[in-house]
């Protein structure tokens, strides 16, 4: 089944949503009187280098601090010039917030400036070119190569997006050449900026969440409010023209798309901590501030069943499924550890393991499968860019996907 993209405003709240059917799959919070700083670009000043971490604290606005590795960033833009690329106290540079603040951790800068399109990204300081791993047709990564190849820079590269799959050479080559004028007047301009200055600004969520979701199983982008649909319309118009048709104004006086796809009530049930499962089992999600525990339940699966190991196979790979999906739509990541039911047959762990791979494939953010320790516990980790839907919620300072 086809997807959708579903924008609703809620007093000062834009949910993005993607649904399969009536199936929340994805959802982001934008809350309309906070700006995120994920995304942005700023003139920089590190304040302090600190040798045992080999990492340095740039200040970005008035007390503002943000980490940044040196072994990383090894290609900085200066405002100033300089004999060397070594990174110094004092230094003013442009950097960008890869990672927002998580709690106790400073937000992530970077020197390596990216600028997102729909089908690339365009990286400043790594000259090699890249295809997403989610692109496994040979013959279509060898293309997209050598669309590549026709842009090649010692300042940038470009890494492939899966979105780029069958689409037409023109379309991703215009698409190059916005990112590379893009990039040529920031570094222009952004030198001759003050300290703390932005020099870019990032989309907002929804927006975001329109250019980097899956162009080819989103089928409608559906919005009631006329303000956020006139504004998605300018940019389709101007940036994906090809997926102007997928947008439609929700009029229906009669029920509100929030109400028609039970906004409230699915972003409730994501904050809650059990989720039970068709066969009678749960799963309980507790995240902590280092990482996120998820332990299966039997719960009522094992009532009266004889083949008990069996039983357990079947809730774990059910179980399987909903863990897939609830880390998908909380938005969870870092180090996740999953306590499945203990099963005594290897090929069961197998299956498991295997099924576990085959789901986290289909995740948009990067979602590896570690192992299973000793103890049967699945480490997972997930790439760790914007805040959990409990932390969107509950905080002003939220940004969208």
């Amino acid at each position: 089944m086809k997807e959708k993209l579903i924008i609703v405003k809620q007093k000062n709240q834009i949910i993005t949503a993607v649904y399969d059917g009536n199936d929340m799959l994805q959802v982001s919070i934008d809350h309309k009187d906070a700006s995120s700083i994920l995304g942005n670009i700023y003139i920089g000043k590190v304040k302090n280098i600190v040798k045992n971490i080999n990492a340095a604290f740039v200040e970005i606005s008035d007390g503002k601090m943000c980490y940044l590795s040196i072994p990383e960033n090894r290609n900085p833009i200066y405002t100033k010039p300089k004999n060397s690329n070594k990174l110094v106290i004092g230094d003013e540079l442009l950097v960008q917030i890869s990672k927002e603040d998580v709690k106790s951790k400073a937000p992530v800068a970077t020197s390596n400036l990216n600028f997102t399109g729909k089908y690339v990204v365009l990286i400043h300081g790594k000259s090699t070119n890249g295809i997403s791993s989610k692109i496994e047709d040979e013959s279509e990564r060898k293309r997209l190569k050598g669309i590549l190849q026709e842009f090649k820079s010692d300042s940038y590269g470009f890494v492939v997006r899966t979105n780029s799959v069958n689409q037409p050479k023109e379309q991703i080559q215009d698409e190059i050449k916005s990112l590379i004028q893009n990039y040529e007047e920031i570094i222009t301009r952004g030198v001759h900026k003050s300290t703390f200055s932005l020099i870019y600004k990032t989309l907002p969520g929804y927006l975001s969440s329109i250019r980097d979701s899956y162009s080819n199983k989103i089928e409608e982008i559906l919005i009631e409010d006329k303000e956020i649909y006139e504004t998605v319309y300018d940019f389709l118009s101007h940036y994906q023209k090809e997926d102007l048709p997928k947008l439609h104004y929700h009029e229906d006086k009669l029920i509100t798309l929030s109400n028609l796809y039970s906004v409230t009530t699915k972003l409730e049930n994501a904050l809650r901590e059990k989720v039970w499962l068709k066969c009678g089992g749960t799963i309980i999600i507790q995240p902590t501030e280092a990482l996120t525990v998820i332990d299966v339940n039997t719960g009522k699966a094992i009532s009266g069943k004889k083949e008990v190991q069996e039983t357990f196979f079947i809730v774990n790979l059910e179980a399987a499924y909903e863990i897939a999906k609830q880390i998908r739509l909380r938005n969870l990541s870092g180090i996740i550890i999953i306590d499945f039911i203990d099963m005594e047959q290897e090929n069961h762990k197998h299956i498991l393991m295997k099924k576990l791979e085959e789901l986290f494939r289909l995740d948009p953010i990067k979602t590896t499968l570690v192992d299973m320790t000793a103890l049967n516990l699945v480490e997972v980790t997930r790439k760790k860019v914007k805040k959990p839907i409990y932390e969107q919620i509950n905080s002003k300072d939220s940004d969208t996907e």
